[in-house]
């Protein structure tokens, strides 16, 4: 199955084609029973609510987009400060005037009245007769108006605030003859306190359904809602517990006699999740019990092979076919991850395919109850030819989507139908609704395209198999294979550690591996190195441009053939967990890819303008001597980004690794050398301060690319001013920052919480990007303070070799030292703290309390977070409090209202800013890293600017009057002398 999960997309629909096609009696059949059952939909877009509103709202236009987003955030804002800034943000420029009264839908015009009033008063309107009357009422009624809209949404797509709200609901005219599957709305959980929660609720929810099982309704439960760790790296930690957690709801469940199905969750989680419902079918307590369910996302390229995993339990399995609820996430951690392939499907056309391939085994399977859940026409009149008279399966549905399609076969024809059902507050399942919202409106999507009047019906039911046949199921053309995502330069191969056998074969592999024994320089190797530099430094300049960079690209072949040497180098010298170092390899390849094509593009000959009988030309050349100075932090990735781009550009390089990390970089300039870098032109020297105090106060160093502390950095820049004969040469410096991430009350905490959690204690807080200020807006500090202590008590310390591993040592004794101390100091700030191990160099990641930005006046570089507290309306007072610290490296918003993006992105100091996700781990080509003011001086290493500081540039202008002027004027047709 693992395969499969990577196999090339024609691979795997090919059987699938066969099995999903249709003959051409059948597909007259199904065509004809598709245009039927398009006639109910067609005909229930007067009736149903969200039909209606994907009508009037199409989730193309702005206005549906607007009101997306505000649905998104409104109801979870606790200030009216905020909540006007969404409104204004949201619909300030929608034009609401247009849809009023247009829609059939009482429900619909209500909620674009409310929308409209509030335009009235936060567009651009200053005039006119609604906003003079309204006026008068201020922002209070905006408020009132905006959010009984979004409530009003929420009712659509929520079946009851409770489950017993939600099963007295299925009980109204509009539900006759259809079962429910209630979801509690367990989402991720964050905190072990969220788990227990949302497990309590299940078991009441099972409960309470039981009281009245002749009704027929279900609970369907998300695992990823009862633990919070439920990861492949914590696989011996959360699957004995989720396994234990399922087996009493689903003990409860045979109890009550009702089903229970487990919902479907990541690509990265199916094998444990199979792991977990195999082990719990087969619990002898529930022998006997065949409620017992499980959901299948046909978008996955491994999807039949699961249909088929299920059959072979030998217990009765129902089983939901949904197509699937993660399509974005999962293409999004493919790419970034650098994996080989995508597993799942690229077309909308081959998930259909899938779709009704697993359909066709589901229906021919010994032990399998199907349930297929689909709002397509096409899909259900296919599945119905292919059952014939069979009723012993089900379709499912989306509460608020698909009605008229199912009515007149639940009460007309005896089929059976079940409504998926959310339950729960509004104000907690916006985030949901967005993404259903997302899903099933999607260009692509059967709901979205029934919505466009535009489309035939021919359009509308095209055959999948067909439109899948004619491109040879080849992957889609806008969506590259992750090797292939930059497009002009080659992006680094990752490891699927999310697989459990790879990432158990990749820590046995790096546990294998010995650390050499740590040889010295002393400083008097220095003076040598740079002779021996000096002297091969005008061979190395005279190489040719395009042979400098095909050396860097083998050398970042030859990183990743070496990968596992270098990853277990990376954990043991510089206590990198094993995805940290993976990064570090990945990371070290892409800048000499990068580098590469930024040297054959940027660095080549210009011929300049000028007058007739002039040539003018702009060369890039080496400087001489660089010396690079690297950090213990990144000890291959920004070793080796620096001195590479110094030798791309035709210097000759002396390389200083920090010397808590000699072994890696000695690894990296022996690649290097095999790479074809001349040994002369790239010389390793290691040491402490000494070292790098003679290497460069040497005349002879053209220039000094170093990444560090301020402090030292500053050194550097002295020590490069002494002596009256040495010429100015360039100092390319990145150092660290105290940097602040800002949160408003209109973000997301669950999202807050786990980017925090990385950005901050991931790496032991030992990145120059790492989070050193949580600023909170009051209203909800409390809120995300307590989710977050929560969410700290998870964390494992421990060996960086171990896979479970999310925290390790800091570097050495003195780190260790200066962070116990000054945590020692502010005891008393503590809000949370975790226990570490009784041995090793372990800091526990630490939150402190701060009165004010301004009481954070260093960095401290270890997993301690400070946090303070800012005032809503005071946005862009907290963004300049921050700039007035000096350093100007990186930081974070979260805020879901484009305004004050917009306000931050304008204000803020700093050389790297991350909106909504965390701010670590910026990816060379995408995101240039470097600071400004006490952050470094530039230019942004991995960017399009970074090679030339390592360049002279030289102008070399010739007049040709004296040899024949521009001859080509001889070709020009004017009549001749």
């Amino acid at each position: 199955m693992a395969k499969l999960h990577r196999a090339a997309e024609p691979d795997v629909l090919k059987p699938l084609l066969e099995r999903a096609r249709l003959t051409p009696d059948s597909r007259e059949r199904v065509m004809d029973h598709a245009l039927a059952l398009l006639a109910d939909l067609r005909a229930a877009q007067t009736r149903g609510w969200v039909n209606q509103f994907l009508q009037e709202y199409r989730l193309n236009s702005s206005e549906g987009v607007a009101l997306l987003s505000l649905a998104e955030a409104f109801l979870r804002v606790p200030d009216p400060e905020t909540a006007d800034l969404l409104i204004a943000d949201k619909i300030g420029d929608a034009d609401w005037k247009a849809h009023s009264g247009k829609s059939n839908s009482v429900l619909v015009n209500s909620a674009t009245w409310g929308l409209m009033l509030g335009r009235a008063l936060v567009g651009d309107e200053k005039t006119g007769a609604l906003r003079r009357l309204i006026s008068r009422a201020g922002e209070p009624f905006v408020r009132q108006a905006v959010g009984a809209a979004m409530k009003r949404m929420g009712e659509v797509f929520v079946m009851g605030r409770t489950i017993d709200e939600a099963m007295k609901r299925m009980k109204k005219p509009e539900n006759k003859g259809f079962t429910a599957s209630f979801d509690m709305l367990g989402e991720a959980a964050r905190t072990k306190a969220d788990a227990e929660r949302y497990f309590q609720a299940y078991f009441e929810a099972i409960r309470a359904v039981g009281r009245d099982p002749k009704a027929g309704h279900s609970i369907s439960v998300k695992l990823s809602a009862l633990h919070p760790r439920y990861e492949v790296a914590q696989y011996d930690r959360c699957v004995p517990e989720l396994t234990d957690m399922l087996a009493q709801l689903a003990s409860e469940s045979a109890a009550q006699g009702i089903p229970l199905t487990v919902d479907a969750e990541e690509s990265e989680r199916l094998e444990m999740s199979l792991d977990i419902i195999g082990s719990v079918a087969r619990r002898p307590e529930l022998k006997g019990w065949n409620g017992f369910g499980m959901a299948v996302q046909a978008y996955g390229k491994r999807a039949r092979a699961v249909i088929g995993w299920a059959d072979d339990l030998g217990r009765p399995m129902h089983v939901r076919l949904v197509k699937g609820a993660y399509w974005d996430s999962e293409i999004k951690r493919t790419q970034v991850e650098g994996l080989s392939d995508y597993p799942l499907f690229t077309r909308k056309a081959a998930t259909d395919v899938s779709y009704l391939a697993c359909a066709r085994d589901m229906l021919a399977a010994k032990n399998i109850v199907p349930a297929f859940a689909s709002h397509n026409a096409l899909t259900v009149a296919t599945i119905l030819d292919w059952a014939g008279d069979a009723r012993d399966f089900e379709f499912q549905r989306l509460h608020g989507m698909g009605e008229g399609l199912y009515e007149r076969l639940v009460n007309e024809q005896g089929y059976h139908c079940r409504i998926y059902a959310p339950v729960g507050g509004h104000r907690d399942l916006l985030a949901y609704l967005v993404r259903r919202l997302l899903e099933n409106g999607a260009n692509s999507s059967f709901v979205h395209q029934l919505a466009d009047e535009q489309l035939s019906e021919a359009e509308l039911l095209a055959d999948p198999v067909e439109k899948i046949a004619a491109v040879g199921g080849t992957r889609h053309p806008s969506i590259p294979l992750p090797v292939e995502l930059f497009g002009a330069w080659k992006n680094s191969g990752g490891i699927d550690l999310a697989e459990r056998t790879i990432l158990a074969e990749t820590a046995a592999a790096i546990a294998a591996k010995p650390l050499p024994a740590a040889t010295t320089s002393a400083p008097t190797d220095v003076r040598a190195a740079i002779d021996r530099a000096s002297a091969a430094f005008p061979g190395w300049a005279a190489t040719p441009l395009a042979t400098r960079a095909a050396i860097l690209e083998r050398l970042a072949d030859l990183l990743e053939e070496n990968r596992i040497e270098l990853m277990a180098l990376a954990v043991k010298e510089a206590f990198k967990s094993i995805p940290d170092a993976l990064g570090e390899v990945r990371e070290a390849a892409d800048f000499c890819r990068y580098y590469a094509l930024q040297a054959r593009t940027g660095l080549a000959p210009i011929t300049l303008p000028g007058p007739t009988g002039e040539r003018n030309e702009l060369r890039m050349e080496g400087r001489g001597v660089w010396a690079t100075i690297a950090p213990w932090n990144f000890p291959l990735a920004i070793f080796l980004g620096q001195t590479a781009a110094a030798l791309v550009a035709g210097n000759a390089v002396v390389a200083k690794p920090a010397p808590q990390t000699p072994e890696i970089a000695r690894a990296a300039v022996r690649l290097a050398h095999q790479a074809g870098v001349p040994e002369d032109a790239l010389i390793l020297v290691t040491g402490g301060p000494e070292a790098g105090a003679a290497l460069t106060s040497d005349p002879r160093i053209a220039g000094v690319a170093f990444t560090g502390s301020t402090p030292t950095a500053k050194k550097i820049a002295a020590s490069l001013l002494e002596g009256d004969d040495r010429p100015l040469v360039p100092l390319i410096a990145e150092t660290g920052g105290i940097n602040a991430m800002i949160v408003d009350s209109t973000a997301l905490p669950e999202q807050v919480v786990a980017d925090v959690l990385t950005s901050a204690f991931r790496s032991a807080g030992q990145r120059c990007s790492a989070l050193r200020l949580l600023l909170l807006q009051e209203e909800i500090a409390e809120g995300v303070i307590e989710m977050l202590r929560g969410a700290m008590e998870l964390l494992i310390l421990g060996d960086p070799a171990d896979p479970r591993t999310d925290i390790g040592p800091v570097i050495d004794q003195a780190a260790y030292d200066k962070l116990m101390a000054y945590r020692d100091s502010a005891k008393a700030q503590w809000i949370k703290t975790v226990p570490v191990p009784a041995t090793g160099l372990f800091v526990p990641p630490t939150m402190i309390r701060i009165d004010r930005p301004e009481d954070l006046t260093r960095e401290w570089f270890g997993p301690i977070l400070h946090v303070a507290t800012w005032k809503a309306g005071q946005l862009a007072e907290t963004v300049a409090r921050v700039n007035a610290k000096g350093f100007g490296l990186t930081m974070g918003l979260h805020s879901r209202i484009a305004r004050s993006a917009e306000l931050v992105e304008a204000e803020a100091r700093v050389g790297n800013l991350y909106i909504n996700r965390s701010m670590i781990g910026a990816v060379v080509g995408s995101q240039p890293f470097g600071g400004e003011g006490l952050s470094g001086t530039g230019p942004k290493a991995g960017g399009p600017h970074y090679l030339h500081r390592f360049c002279a540039e030289r102008a070399v202008s010739v007049d040709t009057t004296s040899a024949g002027g521009n001859a080509t004027l001889l070709s020009l047709d004017e009549g001749g002398i």
